[in-house]
C-alpha cells in the first residue's frame, strides 16, 4: 500500500531491514493519500520513540539514528512521547497541488489523535541543491522578507506551526563502489575529492584508489508541539 513512483535520488538508500522492519511493526503511523483510482498519490512514514523533548538530545545523525532509537525503544518497551516524520511524499508530477501540506497536516492530525506530544522529523529542504556554495545551516538561515523560510519545505512545515531547530549534520550516510555510484548518478567519479551530485545536499567524497564513495546528508530538526509547552 505505501508503494509509490519515488521523487527521492536513486543514491538515496536507507537500511532496508530497518526501514522493513520500522513499517511492519508500526503500520498504525504509516499513512497514503489515495486518488480516485485508488493509487497511492503521497505517503507519510513515521516511528514513535523515546525523546525527552529536549532538542539537544535529538541526534546530530538524525535518519539513521531514530530508525536505530525506535526499534531499540520498541524492544525494551519504553513508553514514545515523541513521533518522528522520516518521510512525507508526493509523487512526481503532483507537487504543485499543496498535497504536501496536506499529507503533512495528516500525519499531525493523526499524531496528536495517537497522544504523542510532539511531531519532530529530520527534514530534507527541497531546494538546497541548487545552493551547492552554501553550509546547510546558511541555507536555512536564508529568510523571505516576510520572515518565512527561503526553502518551500522549510516554509511548509512553518505555515503550519513547526519550528526550525537545528541541523543534524549527519542524518543519512550512504556509501557505495565507484560503480555503484556511476549507475546511481551516470557521472565518471573518476577523481579524487568532493564531487557534486545533481540532487545532492552536499557534495559527494570519491576516494579512487579505494574504490568507493560516501555521501553524508544534513538534515534540518524540525519540531511541532502537539501540547503545549510545560510553563
Amino acid at each position: 500500500m505505501l508503494t509509490m513512483e519515488s521523487s527521492w535520488p536513486a543514491y538515496i538508500r536507507p537500511e532496508p531491514l530497518l526501514v522493513d522492519w520500522a513499517f511492519e511493526r508500526h503500520a498504525a503511523h504509516q499513512l497514503v493519500l489515495l486518488d480516485a483510482d485508488d493509487r497511492v498519490i503521497a505517503r507519510a512514514a513515521a516511528v514513535p520513540f523515546a525523546w525527552d523533548g529536549s532538542p539537544g538530545s535529538l541526534p546530530d545523525t538524525g535518519w539513521d539514528e531514530v530508525l536505530r532509537r525506535s526499534l531499540t525503544d520498541t524492544k525494551a518497551g519504553r513508553a514514545a512521547r515523541a513521533l518522528c516524520a522520516l518521510e512525507i511524499a508526493v509523487v512526481p508530477g503532483r507537487q504543485a497541488r499543496d498535497l504536501s501540506s496536506y499529507t503533512l497536516r495528516a500525519l499531525l492530525d493523526h499524531a496528536r489523535a495517537a497522544g504523542f506530544t510532539d511531531l519532530v522529523g529530520p527534514v530534507r529542504p527541497s531546494a538546497k541543491h541548487r545552493r551547492p556554495e552554501l553550509t546547510l545551516a546558511e541555507y536555512v538561515a536564508l529568510r523571505r522578507p516576510d520572515g518565512l523560510p527561503e526553502d518551500p519545505w522549510l516554509r511548509v512545515h512553518t505555515r503550519v506551526g513547526g519550528e526550525v531547530l537545528q541541523v543534524c549534520p549527519a542524518s543519512m550516510t550512504i556509501s557505495g563502489s565507484l560503480a555503484q555510484w556511476r549507475e546511481w548518478t551516470g557521472l565518471p567519479l573518476d577523481t579524487d575529492g568532493p564531487v557534486e551530485v545533481p540532487g545532492a545536499l552536499t557534495p559527494v567524497t570519491v576516494n579512487v584508489a579505494h574504490d568507493h564513495a560516501v555521501y553524508v546528508e544534513p538534515n534540518v530538526w524540525v519540531r511541532h508541539r502537539l501540547t503545549p509547552p510545560r510553563p
